[in-house]
């Protein structure tokens, strides 16, 4: 395939944006070459500005779950936007999508729209610092939380160590408040919460992580940060902007059945726009202002273009809720083919798959935690990403980050997929 509108894009890009692109992963810096700039896309398809059709894996990160340019929604979009795209004032929209999301997800009682996942998770940590007034947040290295100071750490030299920076512009102060686990591993936030007795406000987790690749719970993992939480008064909080009306219509809390006291929201509930939000129980929920103490606002939060967008989503999947059965009946098939293959070619691999993420480590060892997601051969990745790229297939551009199935795939695409995994994985 030839990208010379996309190369001439990116160059002209680079010269008035920071790397020609408006989030790092676009880039290709981890894959190497030429960004491809996307003219339009539908269904399980994308088509970029040379006239290449390119089956979708990424589908914007998760939130297409019905595919690209769906209908309802696009048409949500146009019917609003005819009204006017933002008051600044409330609508009732807001509250027509707030009944449904709580309606359709488990243990919450009230719900607040931002406009991003990361704006989610910043405001979910500052609403449970200030509901139990302590400082220290627990999080697990390799699950991302968003772009937010308190989430840019990484880990220190020990197993219970204060966090460091890992990006310039965060100060040492507030990586001190951020405390790092390890995933899939209770006896690792055990010796933390002992550390750090009375002083740990949250523990944040991506139930199933999706920025390392796709790496499930192990059995018993989350139900242990759950008595772990109740046991020592720390707030657990989930981030469900991935896996929120994906992996099941409440989310992991329905699929795992397993309680957060708050949950982030972001991807599918803005059907493609851009919208997070973050709910909880009335208790904690009622903290925030203008009820409470804990200040959030945003001049764009609740925009009637997103709020119709997600609400046509949402009454979509939740009219049909077997589509969370197809979809992982298509990962599973998908999962299953890509192993026959590469075992077929003798490539040494691992696939990680729950409900419809789906993820292929190059590497024989389970990936269950950042640190054995990072032994996966990343060499090998480039090779399969750009063999894929020129047989018509996107995936993420990067080895940590989790594929999406979309319900607009068919069992074709999903067979051409297979195939043309085949012939690549004999160049290897």
């Amino acid at each position: 395939m030839l990208y010379q509108r996309s190369s001439q894009l990116f160059a002209e890009a680079e010269k008035v944006i920071p790397g020609g692109v408006n989030s790092p992963v676009r880039a290709f810096r981890a894959v190497g070459g030429t960004p491809i700039f996307v003219k339009s896309a539908k269904g399980a398809y994308l088509y970029d500005e040379d006239g290449n059709r390119l089956i979708d894996y990424i589908n914007s990160w998760g939130p297409m779950i019905l595919g690209h340019a769906y209908e309802p929604v696009v048409q949500a979009v146009i019917d609003k936007a005819k009204l006017g795209t933002s008051f600044g004032m409330p609508t009732a929209l807001e509250t027509e999508i707030a009944a449904l999301a709580v309606k359709m997800v488990p243990n919450i009682d009230k719900i607040r729209f931002v406009n991003s996942g990361t704006e989610a998770c910043m405001s979910a940590i500052r609403l449970a610092r200030g509901f139990t007034k302590k400082d220290k947040i627990v999080k697990f290295a390799g699950c991302y939380h968003g772009h937010s100071d308190s989430f840019l750490i990484q880990a220190g030299s020990g197993a219970i160590t204060f966090g460091s920076p890992n990006s310039p512009g965060v100060t040492a102060g507030t990586a001190k408040d951020t405390l790092l686990a390890k995933y899939n591993d209770l006896e690792n936030v055990r010796a933390l919460i002992e550390a750090n007795k009375d002083e740990i406000a949250a523990i944040i987790v991506e139930p199933v992580a999706g920025n390392m690749g796709c790496i499930p719970p192990q059995k018993g993992f989350l139900e242990g940060l759950r008595t772990l939480c109740t046991e020592n008064g720390i707030l657990l909080i989930f981030d469900e902007v991935m896996t929120g009306f994906r992996l099941a219509a409440g989310g992991v809390q329905e699929l795992v059945q397993v309680n957060a006291d708050i949950v982030c929201f972001g991807k599918v509930i803005g059907g493609g726009l851009p919208v997070g939000a973050f709910a909880a129980r009335e208790e904690i929920m009622n903290y925030l202002a203008p009820l409470g103490p804990v200040y959030q606002a945003g001049t764009l939060s609740g925009n009637p273009l997103a709020m119709a967008a997600g609400l046509a989503m949402l009454q979509a999947l939740d009219r049909d809720r077997s589509i969370f059965t197809r979809l992982a009946e298509k990962t599973a098939y998908l999962a299953a083919g890509i192993a026959r293959v590469l075992e077929a070619n003798q490539v040494t691999f691992t696939i990680n798959t729950i409900g419809s993420m789906i993820s292929v480590h190059f590497d024989a060892e389970p990936v269950v935690d950042f640190q054995t997601a990072a032994k996966g051969d990343n060499e090998t990745f480039k090779k399969f990403f750009h063999g894929l790229l020129q047989e018509g297939i996107y995936i993420a551009p990067s080895a940590y980050e989790t594929w999406f199935i979309t319900d607009a795939l068919t069992y074709e695409d999903l067979d051409f997929t297979i195939e043309a995994i085949d012939r690549v994985s004999k160049t290897f």
